[in-house]
């Protein structure tokens, strides 16, 4: 940072002002370092020297500032590249300062330094850092931004590596597939594997339009039905805002008694009673509007393979099957109205064999009658479902442990009775109901340092079905980690 200020133009004078402040910055960093090690009694100057990770972290920040590594001649794109090099420290410290005071309060023994990382002076450097990036890259180009991200990504890589790299004296809890038996991984479809919910992509079938086209076609019969393509999107349209509108007073009733104060396990089941009830009244109306008839399997399966699935899904599934040490079943459960939509989306990705509990569309000549055999469609259906595979595996050992990943209201039953369930994404509807009946929802890195600290000061640890806890996560890569490691 002490050569940024020779790195700019002239009439950079805001930019150099930045610098001058982050320059500032580093040099109180520098001084809260050195008055830690007076205060542990720790001599730098005589410890070993830094290892491996940090070496090339910092010989990499170093290349980067000299221009070595890009052109030292373009001197506010040496600038740019050199922040985007160094922000991910800055970032990552922030939000590791936060989270160590969210976790811990104020008892921990680094406490004067998680407080310096957690400060509102630290955040707002931070924040200041990312708006000089942003305004020294105003100037530069397509190409030039992609040699920004892969700085900033690679510095992100070596970060992590410097972590890794840190001696570890206690026995830690994850990936869960070094100390526990996986009895069985469960996961929902729509949404929590899927960007798109499988009934718009069926019904965009039965309309003849590739999903998320934006293509109008013209006035004709659909292949489907006698009716037309006009009469076909009013009748889905209709079926939609029924849904929608009846779904919202549903959630109204549910939500009617008063909020409780601790996890109430039966009052949560018998509000989904009525979900239940709601969902396979609506499933009748689709099966009675016949929008669904004269859908040809082909076509779906098709289609199944361009659904679009959310980001490390297929590499979860994949390393989860493909991992020797873990032998666990892995289920999928969907209210999704045709099956082989399903299956085609992960067989496209070479995952065959699936096992795979959702409804089935019924055949005639490979066309669909708009008939659904109808095998999941509620919350009860997917508890059933849940038990029934629960029974077929030991449970004898306690170190068995089940796992059920979803993203909505009509998973959580399953979420509350497995020992391990993980929320996937921000649905408002499943926040509402779960918080009113009692369910804690808890970022998973949150719920392991929990677990961690219980291991290391009790000896031992155990994850609890029906204990009105489910974990959160953002992101497939979340969950690959929890089971099988990064």
């Amino acid at each position: 940072m002490f050569i940024f200020l020779n790195l700019l133009p002239k009439h950079d004078d805001d930019a150099k002002v930045s610098i001058s402040e982050l320059r500032q910055s580093v040099l109180d960093e520098l001084q809260m370092h050195a008055s830690f090690c007076q205060e542990w009694g720790f001599d730098a100057s005589k410890q070993t020297l830094p290892n491996s990770a940090t070496i090339k972290y910092t010989d990499f920040l170093l290349a980067t500032a000299s221009g070595s590594i890009t052109n030292p001649f373009e001197k506010t794109k040496v600038a740019a590249y050199t922040i985007s090099a160094m922000l991910p420290c800055m970032r990552l410290y922030a939000f590791i300062g936060q989270t160590l005071v969210y976790i811990n309060g104020n008892s921990h023994p680094y406490k004067k330094r998680i407080d310096n990382y957690s400060c509102e002076a630290f955040q707002a450097a931070a924040l200041q850092t990312e708006d000089l990036l942003d305004k020294l890259s105003i100037t530069l180009t397509g190409e030039e931004l992609d040699i920004m991200q892969k700085l900033y990504l690679q510095a992100m890589k070596l970060e992590k590596e410097f972590f890794l790299a840190q001696p570890i004296s206690q026995q830690i809890i994850v990936p869960l597939s070094n100390e526990h038996n996986l009895a069985t991984i469960f996961s929902d479809f729509d949404l929590t594997c899927t960007v798109i919910d499988s009934c718009t992509v069926l019904a965009d079938i039965a309309m003849a339009t590739p999903p998320n086209s934006g293509q109008t076609l013209p006035e004709r019969q659909s292949h489907s039905t006698n009716m037309t393509l006009t009469k076909l999107k009013t009748t889905w349209d209709a079926l939609v805002k029924q849904y929608a509108e009846e779904y919202e007073h549903l959630m109204e009733s549910m939500l009617a008694n008063q909020k409780v104060e601790k996890f109430d396990y039966e009052g949560l089941q018998r509000a989904l009673e009525q979900l239940s009830d709601f969902e396979k009244r609506a499933n009748t109306r689709v099966i009675e509007s016949k929008i669904l008839s004269g859908l040809n399997i082909d076509d779906i399966k098709r289609t199944g393979q361009h659904v679009v699935l959310q980001d490390g899904c297929i590499d979860f599934f994949k390393s989860v099957t493909k991992t020797q040490n873990l032998d666990a079943s892995v289920l999928v459960v969907s209210y999704c109205w045709c099956a082989d939509l399903i299956r085609s989306a992960f067989e496209s990705e070479g995952i065959h064999n699936l096992q795979l509990h959702a409804n089935e569309f019924i055949y005639e000549d490979l066309l669909s009658t708009g008939d659904i055999m109808r095998k999941v469609e509620s919350p009860l259906d997917k508890l059933l479902i849940f038990n029934n595979v629960l029974k077929e595996h030991d449970r004898c050992d306690q170190t068995n442990i089940t796992i059920y990943i979803g993203d909505s209201v009509g998973d959580l039953l399953c979420l509350v009775e497995a020992d391990i369930g993980i929320v996937l994404g921000s649905s408002s509807s499943l926040r509402k109901l779960g918080d009113h009946f009692g369910v804690s929802f808890v970022p998973l890195w949150v719920g392991l340092v929990m677990k961690q600290r219980e291991h290391v000061e009790g000896g031992g640890f155990s994850w609890n079905r029906q204990s009105g806890v489910v974990y959160t996560v953002s992101s497939w890569t979340e969950i690959r980690s929890l089971i099988v490691g990064s």
